[in-house]
């Protein structure tokens, strides 16, 4: 039977069906379109890539597969569903940098490069390398995004975690975990308590942004503060905090913000991390080698927009060149 157009049943499904075989591939697939002449076009599509070979034959693993496997193993699902949707069931030879291209292009077509970035090429490439599918993505021009380190002085940090204490003290630990540690958020999200080491004064993430995990250190405050934790920590298989990623978490912390005072409008979850990073390298003495090897990145281009937040080295010796009794001066003239 041909490939045919079916049409959606009352009461089970909104959209279009296709149905049928072409060139011996068998096809029984929503289209996800609610009228005719779009389902027609997705078969069209179809029709196409069957022709050009890019449906998977028999026994080929998939992007499907490979994202089932990836996200079982590493329990990282975000922005995972519109992809596997287009691209699942592409066998993993026909996944080329083209293919990424103008599926970055559908699936946000007036984003700028760096959403594009974190949205389809991330996640596509972490599913290729986790399934040993070895391929040298091109990221689209412009990625990296503007660098921009916004970051907090010791004093904000410590008056918004104190009012976000007094609104949830669990959420005012989390905040010190973020701020202390340079984790990002959906890692913190995902921490389990079973990760969690005070007596080593450490923990475990076994998923982050690039697909690596790490070990994280705790200084000492962090350690006091975790180990005050209004749930403890016997708590075997559960999350380390109870919080997720939805509109109620950034409530929480804009109320924190705003009883904290208005110099810290500007911080959101992710100001922790860079506030981390500024003090590593201004209070921790670490240049940018030294913030590579904490294992927060993966390439010394991310970490370079930390050198600007302290006078280097180089630009101190400004303190030897001659004043001509400049300080003098300015004495006699007050």
């Amino acid at each position: 039977m041909p490939l045919e157009l079916k049409p959606p049943r009352p009461g089970k499904s909104p959209y279009w069906t296709v149905r049928g075989t072409h060139l011996g591939v068998k096809l029984d697939r929503s289209t996800k379109a609610t009228d005719r002449v779009t389902a027609a076009k997705v078969r069209n599509l179809w029709k196409s890539e069957i022709e050009r070979g890019l449906f998977a034959a028999k026994g080929e693993m998939t992007f499907l597969d490979a994202a089932v496997t990836y996200m079982a193993a590493t329990g990282n699902e975000d922005h995972m569903e519109p992809l596997v949707e287009r691209l699942g069931h592409y066998p993993l030879s026909a996944i080329t940098q083209q293919l990424i291209d103008e599926t970055a292009i559908a699936l946000k077509p007036d984003a700028s490069p760096a959403t594009r970035n974190r949205w389809i090429y991330t996640p596509v490439s972490a599913v290729l390398k986790h399934a040993g599918h070895a391929t040298q993505l091109k990221r689209p021009k412009g990625w990296r995004g503007s660098p921009r380190v916004d970051w907090m002085k010791p004093d904000q940090a410590f008056r918004l975690i104190d009012a976000a204490r007094a609104q949830d003290p669990e959420f005012a630990i989390f905040l010190s975990f973020l701020l202390y540690t340079g984790a990002r958020l959906g890692e913190a999200l995902k921490l389990k308590v079973d990760r969690v080491a005070l007596d080593e004064a450490s923990c475990y993430i076994e998923t982050s942004k690039n697909g690596d995990p790490y070990t994280a250190y705790m200084p000492p405050a962090l350690v006091a503060a975790m180990a005050n934790h209004p749930r403890g920590w016997d708590r075997s298989g559960e999350k380390a905090f109870r919080f997720t990623k939805c509109g109620r978490l950034y409530t929480i912390l804009g109320r924190a913000k705003k009883a904290a005072g208005p110099d810290l409008d500007f911080v959101t979850f992710h100001t922790f991390r860079h506030t981390w990073a500024t003090w590593m390298r201004r209070y921790g003495k670490l240049d940018t080698r030294g913030l590579l090897g904490t294992e927060r990145w993966r390439d010394a281009a991310s970490v370079r927009r930390y050198e600007h937040v302290d006078a280097s080295e180089e630009a101190r010796r400004a303190d030897h060149l001659p004043t001509q009794g400049v300080e003098n001066a300015w004495k006699t003239s007050k």
